[in-house]
């Protein structure tokens, strides 16, 4: 165990400092199977069941004590995954799985529990789902990512949206409330209809109207970008198909391809002005060539190719969708697999920066070989330099 905690420590910044903040977490370490096993979601959520039922049977299952425990669960997990990432008994693919899949227990487990303790709520189970966009939506959180959620809900009550609301209200103070035992995730919600001016939890009928053009009141085209890594979270199967009907409906519609072109590289433009780089430098995320070329080709193929292709319709994450973009010949030979395994490096790099708490940016030639190939799938894309 010690030899661990001193690699660990030894390792990068961010695992040293993720220990102070949560010393309790070193008791992870006991046990051989630590470093060989992998988180499984139905062990968490049962342990996590366990503790609440033992603190309902002595009346200790105050607030405050609920915070705590969820707290330490899941900076205990985010630990063990942490050390099998450092040791490298996992990749860099894996630990975002994991960290994703772990997101979404506690956000499960989360709206149960308050749900559970909401005084006017009007039903037993609430008829209400989370929507994954950003890093969750694509499962790639790393340690530390905000949650970029939407909050929907189906109910005709008519005291629905107030219940909803004070839910959602009391939803978000569980999650981002600091306690003695620190907080547990950063949640963005400016991705809901109408942004930051928008309800905090919209009826389904409402988002679903929103994203699909119906109405005065309609999406942007960066928003349907956004939509192409939205994900189901948490709900109700029912909810869940609707979603996935609304999702699929969304990025298949029929788009005029010079004007999508346009307004994505616009919006590229945009991104890339409010995240300068040094001269002499290139930023994996941000520069030409880094991972926003690739992230926004592919969502240009999702959007204006996916109603001609099937295979470009799952939420199947980037890498994926640029070997499959090429198999079914949108792209040319070599260019999608290449540009595929640019984007998985320029990731671990990424990964292991921030991991050290250190500056995404290197000094060329470095990762030359990376951007190049990124730089080909923007040309083959948008047919311009990027």
């Amino acid at each position: 165990m010690h030899e661990q905690l001193l690699h660990l420590l030894g390792a990068a910044k961010w695992p040293a400092r993720y220990l102070l903040q949560h010393p309790g977490v070193i008791d992870e370490l006991v046990g051989d199977h630590l470093l060989s096993e992998r988180f499984v979601v139905a062990d968490f959520e049962r342990e996590l069941a366990m503790r609440l039922a033992s603190l309902r049977s002595t009346g200790e299952d105050d607030d405050e004590t609920l915070l705590n425990l969820l707290r330490r669960a899941q900076h205990a997990e985010t630990f063990r995954t942490l050390a099998r990432d450092v040791e490298r008994r996992i990749t860099v693919e894996q630990v975002a799985d994991d960290l994703s899949a772990l997101a979404d227990s506690v956000l499960r487990i989360t709206s149960q529990w308050c749900w559970s303790r909401l005084k006017n709520r009007h039903r037993e189970e609430p008829q209400f789902a989370i929507i994954g966009y950003g890093k969750l939506g694509g499962k790639e959180l790393g340690y530390g990512s905000d949650l970029d959620i939407v909050f929907v809900f189906d109910d005709d009550d008519e005291r629905a949206p107030e219940v909803y609301a004070a839910f959602v209200r009391k939803l978000i103070n569980w999650l981002t409330v600091k306690t003695g035992e620190g907080d547990l995730y950063e949640i963005d919600t400016a991705l809901r209809p109408n942004g930051n001016s928008g309800l905090l939890v919209t009826s389904f009928e409402a988002y679903a109207n929103y994203q699909q053009q119906r109405g005065s009141n309609t999406a942007w085209t960066w928003e349907h970008q956004a939509m192409t890594r939205a994900r189901f979270v948490m709900g109700s199967e029912a909810l869940r198909a609707r979603f996935d009907a609304v999702r699929e409906a969304v990025i298949t519609s029929t788009r005029d391809p010079l004007a999508l072109q346009s307004e994505i590289a616009t919006m590229r433009e945009r991104v890339r002005s409010a995240h300068p780089t040094p001269a002499g430098r290139f930023d994996v995320k941000h520069s030409p060539g880094g991972m926003v070329d690739a992230e926004f080709a592919v969502q240009y193929l999702v959007l204006s190719q996916s109603v001609a292709h099937p295979e470009l319709r799952g939420n199947v994450g980037n890498i994926a969708l640029l070997q499959r973009a090429e198999q079914v010949g949108l792209l040319p030979a070599g260019v999608g697999i290449a540009a595929a395994d640019a984007y998985r490096e320029l990731r671990r790099v990424q990964h292991l920066a921030r991991l050290d708490e250190a500056p995404t940016q290197v000094t060329p030639p470095a990762l030359q070989a990376e951007r190049d190939a990124v730089l080909a799938l923007w040309r083959a894309v948008f047919g311009e330099q990027a």
